[in-house]
């Protein structure tokens, strides 16, 4: 199948990480975690994130928001989160059905939330006829393409935390952020004062595979039960183990995730030039959110598929991957050149 716009989800897997798959499929070794591979991805996220964060390893990104959210809240509480964000839009109500919290969207222009739009939110707290704010959970990088800066992450756990709050990253594109940034991992995780992190594999070139990150080790006490009883301990765990050694070896990560930005940025100069056609947010991850007129949006998805994410205003979504090549830009824009004139 051609490569697409539609989603990094689409992408295969970078050879080194499939490389890394194979060769731990050699003998027996003990299943759920007691093995050598965990041992040293562990090692590699301690190297990343800090030797006394938690890490445990889950099959998907939903398990690893809806566990690590189950992990930070009781059922009387209330989860702030932007309107478009991946747990209020994409996880088919698995964060309510299993946390049994309420969520609280938050409309924005961005896709980021900021300490104003969450202020007028507390004015109940302590009201016993309401849910109660628990839990502020951010995307890094957003579900819109754009990026929090280290100084407003550390600015929203700051407030969380003076409100009896803890602070949820949904990092499944936390790589893409961070290259963005020009920062080390820990910069916009534990350094900016994190709570829990849900830490992505499959967007980067891993086959499948996250995992939950605890920076406040209190809330990881009883995390092994909930993430058994949530379904996600793998019980091969070895072939997630060696995925996550692979991408954290030699700063695989970082370069994986600097060519789909960079390729991001190349779509949006070239897409930029049709004068029919509008870039609509800023382009500091892998994502492209431009105008498209409707009447060319289907001719041109015959060729290179990509997701509409407004119908009303036409606004659609194009996503790059750690394989999208120059190439594949460039016979996307000539096809858009010779459609949308």
């Amino acid at each position: 199948m051609k490569r697409s716009f539609a989603s990094d989800n689409n992408a295969g897997v970078h050879p080194r990480v499939m490389k890394a798959i194979v060769a731990s499929n050699d003998g027996h070794v003990i299943a759920y975690g007691d093995d050598p591979y965990t041992a040293r991805a562990l090692e590699k996220f301690h190297e990343q994130l800090g030797s006394d964060a938690q890490v445990f390893f889950v099959f998907g990104g939903t398990g690893a928001n809806v566990l690590g959210l189950k992990a930070m809240t009781q059922s009387h509480h209330a989860i702030i989160c932007a309107e478009t964000a991946h747990i209020n839009v994409d996880e088919c109500g698995a964060p309510e059905k299993f946390t049994g919290c309420k969520l609280v969207p938050v409309a924005t222009s961005d896709g980021k939330l900021t300490i104003d739009q969450i202020k007028p939110l507390l004015h109940d707290v302590g009201f016993e006829h309401h849910v109660q704010p628990r839990v502020i959970s951010i995307s890094q990088a957003t579900e819109m393409g754009t990026v929090y800066t280290p100084r407003e992450m550390t600015s929203l756990a700051t407030f969380a935390h003076a409100h009896d709050m803890l602070l949820h990253v949904d990092g499944a594109r936390i790589a893409n952020a961070a290259t963005s940034l020009d920062v080390k991992l820990r910069a916009i995780t534990r350094d900016a004062g994190v709570d829990v992190l849900s830490f992505g594999g499959a967007k980067n070139g891993m086959m499948y595979g996250e995992a939950v990150v605890f920076f406040d080790k209190t809330l990881a006490i009883d995390f092994k039960y909930k993430r058994k009883q949530g379904t996600h301990l793998p019980s091969k765990m070895r072939y997630i183990s060696a995925q996550f050694e692979a991408l954290l070896t030699g700063e695989l990560w970082l370069h994986n995730a600097e060519h789909a930005n960079r390729m991001a940025q190349l779509l949006a100069q070239e897409l930029g030039k049709n004068p029919q056609i509008k870039i609509t947010q800023k382009v500091e991850a892998n994502g492209v959110f431009a105008v498209v007129p409707k009447k060319y949006i289907a001719r041109l998805q015959k060729k290179h598929f990509f997701y509409v994410w407004n119908e009303q205003t036409s606004e659609v979504r194009l996503m790059t991957s750690f394989d999208t090549t120059e190439d594949d830009i460039a016979d996307f824009i000539s096809l858009v050149t010779r459609i949308v004139k």
